[in-house]
């Protein structure tokens, strides 16, 4: 197939982009690369600089890529600076995804596999979170992949546009070639793993009075490999639908930590602090829907094995693909 990867100089969309060309798919890479990295572009696929924002070179390049489907990463994904600037995740992830929309349509291109989030859903209700849980973001992030999710819905009723929306929990670990660098790192495993790599003093640990067996949250954390996986499998299905997507296990955050310890073998220091707001006590990933639908199953559901490649990776690339 021929696949445009919009956001594939990123974290997910780079080892995307490079598990769809090892399986022989013609790749084309559109990217900004306000978040993403010129060297996390695989050198095998065609790359486009480019924003979403500018309507008339989105078309331009869909025409040019003439793709049989798109899959959408290019979304603004901190949650802290979307309650400090909403206008900035409603601009770029709802306005600059209605652009994306449009110009798929206007050049044919018939599906889109899109980036959702588990923010979509706020605090549970009950745990593992499953697709029918009710959607009560509590952010603007979540809000606009709601929002987003809604929209391609109408799409897909009006136009007939095919979509396949993955909600995540927390990606993690990388691919032989690629990992997590993001320009402010919100994610545990690679804060912690910076520690060990002495680019840190010490790991914050928001909260240890949590109801959880060690006073720390939980978290659901699946494999980037797996996660890529579940979006090749998505473009195989004519079906649209909405999938979570996590391993339906749990780890704390000293867990991840002590985790983090055996796997480099150094000394973590930790500094406790006190809790963040919005944070709740455990979310964990019912992926039921996706098994039984499209047949997914993650190779790597151990937190050591997630854990051994972001450290493997993390060691070649110390402070990250700028180094």
């Amino acid at each position: 197939m021929k696949i445009l990867v919009v956001g594939g100089a990123g974290y997910i969309g780079s080892v995307c982009a490079e598990l769809l060309l090892d399986d022989g798919n013609e790749v084309a890479i559109l990217d900004n690369l306000s978040e993403g990295h010129r060297r996390a572009i695989d050198p095998r696929a065609k790359f486009f600089e480019a924003d979403l924002e500018d309507r008339a070179r989105t078309l331009s390049i869909l025409r040019d890529s003439a793709p049989d489907a798109v899959m959408h990463f290019a979304a603004s994904a901190l949650v802290g600076e979307s309650m400090a600037n909403p206008s900035k995740y409603f601009r770029n992830n709802v306005a600059n995804g209605i652009n994306l929309l449009d110009a798929l349509l206007a050049a044919g291109v018939p599906r889109l596999i899109f980036s959702s989030t588990c923010a979509i859903f706020g605090p549970p209700e009950r745990l593992p979170i499953d697709e029918t849980m009710p959607t009560r973001p509590i952010n603007p992030y979540g809000e606009s992949k709601l929002t987003f999710e809604k929209i391609l819905q109408w799409y897909g009723q009006i136009h007939g546009l095919q979509f396949v929306s993955l909600r995540y929990f927390n990606a993690a670990g990388a691919s032989a070639k690629f990992g997590e660098d993001h320009r402010l790192e919100t994610h545990l495993i690679p804060n912690v793993l910076k520690v060990a790599l002495g680019e840190k003093p010490h790991v914050e640990i928001f909260g240890t009075d949590y109801d959880t067996p060690d006073g720390t949250c939980i978290r659901d954390y699946i494999h980037i490999v797996d996660l890529a996986r579940a979006h090749i499998l998505a473009l195989k299905t004519e079906k649209s639908g909405f999938y979570n997507l996590g391993t339906g296990g749990g780890s704390s955050v000293r867990e991840v930590i002590e985790c983090c310890r055996k796997v480099s073998g150094r000394g973590i220091p930790s500094l406790e602090k006190p809790r963040r707001a919005g944070d709740p006590p455990r979310l964990i990933a019912s992926s039921e829907k996706i098994k039984r639908e499209l047949g997914w199953r993650p190779q790597f559901e151990s937190l050591q094995a997630i854990i051994e490649s972001a450290w493997k990776w993390h060691q070649n690339f110390p402070r990250g693909y700028e180094d």
